[in-house]
């Protein structure tokens, strides 16, 4: 979840200011860029266990963990965020430009890449980004593996970060739903960002893209264990998304209907339940009141005396959790955290499948021979089966077409960016998705311990 920013206090007049929030993100195919994020769990070295910290458990915020790791990167390349005086944040500068690193509840700790022009220079920017965090890392006996979902502890010990945004959210969240504390504390995803140019050109690789989280989340899968054990599912992830709060999250039928535009994502996202609202640096909590009926002036008491600005319509758009998000770019939301080499792959998936238009074209028409029922039905089967689970015609072979397509687009950027997607086009041709490489691992090599997994993933230490 994003850093606090600047927010926008124009007061709102009018619907239309909030559908030109979401339209100015269009933008020419030639200033088209690539956004990566993505989030790792830290983990506590086995040499620096102690009574305090046991081997493997994450970081605390204080006593040489999470805030102390910030402080050691802050200085010329990196400014701090701060949230009623507490570290919560870093805002790229210089070198680091259009970068910020941020937490998640637990303390996982995300790269919000910059907007770059190739998948050469995400590879790059990720590689820098391991090679920042590991020295200061070490020092401070701290590891970073990226998982999907936590595979050794419970909910319990887990820790909490200092933002106030999620203390709002711990709240409300056991109201909405059983999972939603797990989503903050337990898990880490990869998303990429990419733009549009129109709002049909946006329409349809919401579609598409929307329509094909599923088989994302199959082949990405990379969370099978929970609290030390396999518990039947390949992407523990995507099984807590399913009952974190469903009037935010998932796959609108609205989203795939024909008239689909700016317009009707914003009257979607006024229907979801509002978390806070952001006055001089203080969270207030609203959660569960109507973004629409503060905008049409209906009484609701948190809101009485606040006017509801663009600024707050921002923040609100961040706090909707759909597997494809609109903002003035489209996130693809599907995907477990994983080695590099997925997380990149996962970046030049989506790019190879938007970035062209006869690809883009190809890809609608292959998706839609089946209503979009079935790939909304898909959503918990992946969860479980991963790329075994029920699909007319077989889901591996829509991941071997797919991954195809991608490829194709690919070729077609010229670029030489087509290696990076070698992992996934083993993988649907039966190689093991990064889940079943660890559950095998875990059956024999491991010998039933999770534990090896924290330094066999690990992206900060050999």
């Amino acid at each position: 979840m994003s850093n606090p920013g600047q927010s926008n206090m124009t007061p709102i007049k009018n619907r239309a200011q909030l559908i030109d929030v979401i339209s100015s993100g269009c933008k020419q195919k030639n200033d088209w860029r690539i956004g990566t994020e993505h989030e790792k769990f830290g983990f506590t070295l086995p040499h620096y266990a102690s009574v305090n910290r046991a081997a493997y458990a994450p970081p605390d915020y204080k006593s040489n963990g999470i805030e102390a790791l910030l402080e050691r990167l802050s200085g010329p390349e990196w400014s701090a965020i701060l949230d009623k005086g507490n570290l919560i944040g870093l805002a790229g500068k210089n070198s680091q430009k259009g970068c910020s690193i941020s937490l998640e509840p637990a303390g996982q700790f995300e790269l919000s890449g910059a907007p770059l022009e190739n998948l050469h220079e995400t590879q790059k920017e990720m590689s820098a980004h391991f090679a920042l965090i590991k020295e200061p890392a070490s020092a401070l006996g701290l590891g970073f593996a990226p998982l999907g979902f936590h595979p050794l502890m419970s909910r319990a010990e887990m820790p909490w970060m200092p933002k106030s945004r999620y203390a709002i959210m711990r709240r409300y969240m056991p109201e909405v739903g059983t999972l939603g504390l797990d989503m903050m504390k337990r898990t880490c995803t990869v998303q990429v960002n990419l733009d549009f140019s129109s709002e049909a050109d946006m329409a349809q690789k919401m579609r598409v893209s929307l329509a094909l989280q599923p088989l994302a989340t199959a082949i990405f899968a990379n969370s099978p264990f929970i609290e030390g054990k396999p518990n039947g599912w390949l992407s523990n992830r995507a099984r807590i998304w399913l009952d974190t709060d469903n009037q935010r999250c998932g796959q609108p039928s609205a989203f795939f209907e024909e008239n689909f535009g700016f317009e009707q994502y914003v009257d979607w996202v006024l229907d979801v339940p509002m978390y806070f609202v952001n006055r001089d640096g203080n969270y207030h909590d609203v959660a569960g009141c109507s973004f629409r009926k503060w905008i049409n002036g209906e009484d609701q008491e948190p809101l009485r005396h606040m006017t509801p600005t663009i600024g707050d319509f921002e923040d609100h758009l961040t706090t909707v959790f759909p597997d494809v998000r609109l903002k003035q770019y489209l996130e693809m939301r599907g995907a477990d955290a994983g080695t590099p080499e997925m997380m990149l792959a996962q970046s030049a998936f989506w790019v190879g499948l938007l970035y062209d238009a006869d690809v883009l074209e190809e890809t609608e028409k292959l998706v839609k021979k089946h209503p979009w029922h079935i790939y909304q039905a898909l959503r918990p089967k992946v969860a479980q089966f991963g790329l075994d689970a029920e699909f007319p015609g077989g889901l591996r072979k829509l991941a071997q077409d797919i991954v195809k397509l991608a490829q194709k687009g690919l070729e077609q950027r010229g670029l030489g960016e087509g290696r990076y997607l070698d992992p996934l086009t083993k993988i649907a041709e039966g190689a093991p998705n990064q889940a079943e490489y660890w559950l095998e691992r875990y059956k024999t090599v491991w010998n039933g311990d999770v534990r090896p997994i924290f330094d066999e993933a690990s992206v900060t230490h050999s």
